[in-house]
């Protein structure tokens, strides 16, 4: 069963990994992040719902506590997904997908306010390598930097600190009812969140245009099969071997990036990238926040 578990983590790693390369194909095509996250989201939530009505039971769906975290979950979900994909749109895949996993140095910060994670020289050290990282990645210290922007930069790390807003609300839900019941909410969350800032003639023209496909497909494996294997998978998965098994997910990405989408990184990015992911895979199997 554990190996089964894992495979499920994997595979939703590869999934979500997929997921940014298909948003970059459908963006390039020119299709708005925003509408495109809507659809992930909102096709998601169809299989999130579909799993909560075969699992009904412990739902907590009567429980205040449990909708308000998972409305925080479901701001932070929307912030994510749609920060990513601009940042992904503002550069490329690699760079974003690498940026984003920079969520654990926010959910350290915040742990070290709230008092649930000790503060050591260890941590502070791995911060600081991240951010190294991200310098090398960004290639910020370089006045024209080809393929970064500003925006870019700024939103991929936005989408870090959403996904870490969605671990605390998550966190804090989970004690309530199921994750069945948490994700439909937050889901919930996202599609009225969207749907208010989108383009609604974009959103529609995306039914009858060549690319709905490509949007299903999105969302199944973005916003729906990934996060159902991903927390079964982690009812038998160790916190430690599921961090580096989610590391499945920024290498698809930057795979996808290069072989699809012609991006290329330098030496230096590359070095940035893994410094970055080796130090957040470390913290997150030291840390005491888990989410599923």
């Amino acid at each position: 069963m554990e190996r089964l578990s894992t495979l499920f983590v994997a595979l939703a790693a590869l999934c979500w990994g997929l997921s940014g390369g298909i948003g970059g194909v459908l963006m390039a095509d020119g299709w708005s992040p925003l509408v495109v996250t809507l659809y992930r989201g909102g096709i998601g939530l169809f299989f999130i719902i579909a799993w909560l009505v075969l699992r009904p039971c412990n739902s907590g769906l009567r429980h205040w506590r449990l909708w308000l975290w998972s409305m925080i979950a479901g701001i932070g979900v929307a912030g994510n997904f749609t920060f990513y994909f601009l940042s992904i749109a503002e550069g490329s895949i690699a760079v974003a997908v690498t940026l984003m996993y920079c969520a654990s140095v926010f959910v350290y910060l915040v742990s070290f306010v709230l008092k649930l994670e000790r503060p050591t020289a260890r941590k502070w050290l791995a911060i600081v390598m991240v951010l190294m990282g991200v310098v090398l990645l960004t290639r910020i210290y370089e006045a024209e930097a080809s393929g970064v922007t500003l925006i870019g930069v700024g939103a991929g790390l936005l989408a870090g600190l959403s996904y870490a807003v969605f671990i605390f609300g998550f966190k804090y839900a989970a004690p309530h009812g199921s994750p069945q019941a948490i994700l439909s909410i937050a889901f919930a969350v996202l599609v009225v969140i969207l749907t208010s800032l989108g383009d609604v003639e974009q959103t529609v023209d995306v039914l009858s245009s060549p690319s709905w496909l490509l949007f299903v497909v999105l969302g199944v494996l973005g916003g729906g099969l990934s996060f159902i294997l991903y927390i079964i998978g982690l009812n038998s998965t160790t916190p430690t071997l599921a961090s580096v098994v989610a590391m499945v997910e920024p290498v698809t990405a930057a795979l996808f990036g290069v072989v699809v989408l012609n991006e290329s990184l330098t030496s230096l990015q590359f070095i940035g990238m893994g410094l970055i992911l080796i130090t957040v895979t470390a913290l997150s199997t030291k840390s005491k926040v888990r989410w599923g």
